[in-house]
């Protein structure tokens, strides 16, 4: 199974942008959706996940910012992040378990937020 996240780059403080994570195997309502983010010298946290079912859960910092959805008929996740801060510069992974198979990460991608 292969993630691929793309949709990264450079943006202004308070600007949008929309990640995309495409993966090869199909995704169904039982998967287990998630971003996660790493910034330099921290700990990879949770970003936004849609948990089996459809439920959605937050990070606390990006509640009412972020949201996550997921078109299961291109089998991709995305993550729209509005009203970016500099603090949500990090490298963004997203990452989908299939309880029969495991988790899978994708290879992540660069967000920059210049203030």
């Amino acid at each position: 199974v292969q993630l691929q996240a793309f949709g990264g780059g450079l943006v202004q403080d308070g600007g949008s942008l929309r990640l995309s994570c495409a993966a090869s195997r199909r995704i169904f309502a039982t998967n287990r959706l998630g971003w996660y983010r790493q910034a330099p010298g921290k700990q990879r946290e949770l970003v936004a996940a849609i948990k089996s079912g459809g439920t959605t859960d937050y990070a606390d910092s990006v509640k009412g910012r972020f949201t996550i959805s997921s078109d299961n008929a291109k089998n991709t996740v995305y993550l729209q992040m509005n009203s970016l801060k500099p603090e949500d510069t990090a490298v963004y992974y997203c990452n989908i378990i299939w309880y029969s198979l495991g988790q899978y990460w994708g290879r992540g991608t660069q967000v920059t937020v210049s203030s």
